[in-house]
């Protein structure tokens, strides 16, 4: 694997570029004789855009789902904001990542009885009915995203390009410190591609977000 990183334009005011938004000390994953990775150091740093490039099977959806506390190390030490995971509960796990963290699947992992707009909002029915003021917000995502004309529309009404962009909006509704994409633009052709990259460039100096997205490097 290989990391590729693009720094924040504008850091917020008092703070500093290396303040770590994830840091992953001597990591280790396995899963019964395999191991997927081995002793991994990475800081994430705030509002930057860090890619982890490499083949098919090279680790990189082990590394997210560690960083996105979908998963725990087998060894080694994982902070999120500063502190230490390793002695969360399940349940203590489960509410950081929903309070911090937002994800894009490859799949996009959209509702199909549900419309544009209330799949942005799915997250934030876990506690509860949305209030006005958070539709107001998805509708604003969905405006930023470019689909304000397609807030009604089921997802198999629209393209692969503009379901990925009700995921970007709806990773962002509960204005999440950490963005997690595992290959987001896989399903996409080269024009979706350069349009879904511009995108995650354009959110995260709009709203100070910080990306981790993965992409396959296919050796020449």
């Amino acid at each position: 694997m290989n990391l590729a990183r693009h720094a924040p334009s504008a850091p917020d005011a008092g703070a500093s570029d290396d303040a770590p938004i994830a840091r992953l000390t001597g990591v280790s994953k396995r899963y019964r004789d395999v191991t997927a990775l081995s002793r991994v150091d990475l800081t994430v740093r705030k509002g930057e855009m860090l890619a982890i490039v490499g083949p098919s099977g090279s680790g990189k959806t082990t590394l997210l789902n560690l960083i996105g506390l979908l998963d725990r190390p087998s060894q080694g030490e994982l902070e999120l904001l500063g502190e230490s995971t390793m002695s969360l509960s399940a349940a203590e796990y489960a509410a950081r990542r929903r309070r911090a963290i937002g994800f894009v699947f490859q799949s996009y992992n959209l509702i199909p009885v549900l419309d544009a707009l209330d799949n942005v909002l799915l997250p934030l029915r876990l506690n509860g009915r949305p209030t006005p003021a958070e539709r107001e917000r998805a509708q604003a995502l969905l405006g930023e995203v470019g689909l304000a004309q397609q807030t009604r529309k089921r997802p198999d009404q629209m393209s692969g390009g503009q379901r990925q962009r009700v995921a970007i909006a709806r990773a962002l509704i509960a204005e999440p410190r950490l963005v997690i994409a595992d290959e987001p633009t896989a399903s996409l052709d080269s024009r979706n591609t350069h349009a879904a990259m511009q995108l995650f460039q354009r959110l995260n100096r709009a709203y100070r977000v910080t990306f981790v997205f993965s992409a396959i490097w296919i050796a020449a």
